[in-house]
């Protein structure tokens, strides 16, 4: 069982770095502009050494953004959750710590999941087309790192849950 929650501490940990790396830098897609290389994030882009907020105030830039900034607070507080999954205080004992850290840790997963899909999407369809040469940065693969991270925090935090809950109905009898 505390196998299961170290494991689950340390990737939702990781995942929760990663997330806000992920969500706070400018390396979400690069591509040429005018000869000269440019990038962007969800926040800025920058060209020639030079960083200008995203001005364009587009639903699918908010929606990216409030999913990651969502899965940043899910994740943090499955980390709180998880943390306490450790310490045996009698006030808790009706309710699952191990349960409520792995439902965050899946809830934050789908969040991050949803602002990928939706960043993928729309810079395949409309971003991608509209510059020649570009790709998919290292800023945008940490979201997908990330959502790996947190997806296996979330299931071990479930598999600590069924083991202590197979456990505490094997001692009751």
């Amino acid at each position: 069982m505390y196998s299961f929650m170290g494991g689950g501490l340390f990737c939702a940990i990781i995942g929760n770095i990663l997330i806000v790396v992920s969500t706070a830098t400018d390396y979400w897609m690069q591509y040429r502009l005018s000869g000269s290389y440019a990038h962007q994030g969800l926040w800025r882009y920058c060209m020639a050494n030079n960083s200008y907020m995203q001005t364009p105030n587009l639903a699918y830039w908010n929606a990216t953004r409030a999913f990651m900034i969502l899965s940043v607070m899910l994740c943090f507080a499955g980390i709180m959750a998880g943390i306490l999954s450790f310490a045996h205080l009698s006030a808790f004992e009706r309710f699952s710590r191990f349960f409520a850290a792995a439902i965050m840790l899946l809830i934050s997963t789908l969040f991050v999941l949803l602002a990928m899909a939706i960043y993928t999407g729309v810079t395949l369809s409309f971003l991608g087309k509209r510059f020649g040469d570009w790709r998919f940065s290292w800023s945008y693969i940490l979201g997908w790192v990330a959502m790996v991270m947190t997806f296996f925090a979330g299931i071990f935090y479930m598999c600590a849950h069924r083991l202590y809950e197979s456990r505490r109905v094997v001692g009751s009898h």
